[in-house]
């Protein structure tokens, strides 16, 4: 029994190592599973990432794009209202018609038709009252 007695602690404390032995292990084989699942969505993550950016970039240029055509756009519209003998015309007619011109007057200087004088002529009366 004496001998027992002194090497039941010894079997005990061999008995633990081998478990922790055991235990280290299974959880170094764990670990290096949750690693590489980690480095795995680490990896698609990053690849998310780099497709978005470069998605945000195309749309990116493609609306600088848009905006320079939008304003080459109105820039030739400007223009365009500027150079429109219509628009003159009627410019005209209507300072004529704030220093009193009369409808024939209209015509005859402008080169607009009846209506149209009559129309001008209305519509800056109107505004004065």
């Amino acid at each position: 029994m004496t001998d027992l007695t002194t090497l039941a602690p010894w079997a005990l404390t061999t008995g633990a190592l081998v478990l922790l032995f055991i235990q280290s292990l299974v959880s170094r084989r764990e670990i290096g599973q949750l690693k590489d699942q980690i480095k795995e969505r680490c990896d698609a993550l990053g690849r998310e990432i780099h497709a978005t950016g470069s998605g945000s970039m195309g749309v990116g240029h493609r609306v600088v794009a848009c905006e320079r055509q939008l304003h080459e756009l109105r820039g030739l519209m400007d223009e365009m209202r500027q150079n429109d003998p219509l628009r003159v015309s009627y410019d005209e007619a209507s300072r004529l018609v704030e220093l009193g011109a009369d409808i024939d007057d209209l015509m005859n200087t402008c080169g607009i038709s009846r209506p149209e004088a009559e129309l001008v002529s209305a519509l800056k009366n109107r505004r004065a009252a």
